[in-house]
């Protein structure tokens, strides 16, 4: 990346019941590259404390805020010199010119996902300053995320190496190996 500096995620609508999508989420956007994740206007301490169990034990750095509200916490990142982007299927697909606009982009990346039905706001250019789709067919937040962060990286999230990480996986043709570091 040389003009985008950080990449964060805002996890809008999380429900009790969207306890292991919004875990997956999290562990998504940190293994694809993103220095943090917030789960805006509630608090969940199961998420936060798996969240960080992962990061102390496979590295960081990757930070997990919680409770704060999703609005002031977007105008404070624009207020910042940030920008967003929104996914929804309801967006503009992934485009190279798209992603390349976004990746010389100056300041920190705040991608909004949503969960159940975001509000129209969401789509204003006060909120969002890219709406952008992983296609525009329903599908999981997840996979939107995990697609957008591997084409916005060009696939170099996949070689990252977590500082402070105490286990990693040895990769093998057949069978699971770690090793304690």
């Amino acid at each position: 990346m040389k003009a985008m500096d950080e990449v964060y995620v805002l996890r809008w609508g999380h429900r009790p019941r969207d306890l292991r999508v919004t875990t997956h989420t999290a562990l998504v956007a940190r293994a694809f590259g993103a220095r943090g994740f917030i789960l805006s206007d509630v608090e969940d301490w199961n998420i936060k404390s798996s969240i960080e169990k992962v990061v102390e034990n496979w590295g960081g750095p990757f930070t997990f805020e919680m409770g704060l509200p999703w609005r002031k916490t977007i105008e404070d990142w624009h207020s910042k010199g940030g920008f967003t982007v929104h996914l929804t299927m309801y967006g503009l697909n992934l485009e190279e010119e798209i992603l390349s606009e976004i990746r010389n982009r100056k300041g920190d990346l705040l991608i909004l996902v949503g969960s159940k039905k975001v509000p129209g706001e969401f789509y204003s250019p006060k909120i969002s300053d890219y709406n952008l789709a992983v296609g525009n067919q329903p599908h999981s937040e997840v996979a939107a995320l995990a697609v957008f962060l591997d084409r916005l990286f060009k696939g170099e999230e996949l070689k990252l190496e977590f500082k402070d990480a105490k286990i990693k996986v040895i990769p093998s043709k057949r069978g699971k190996k770690i090793t304690r570091l």
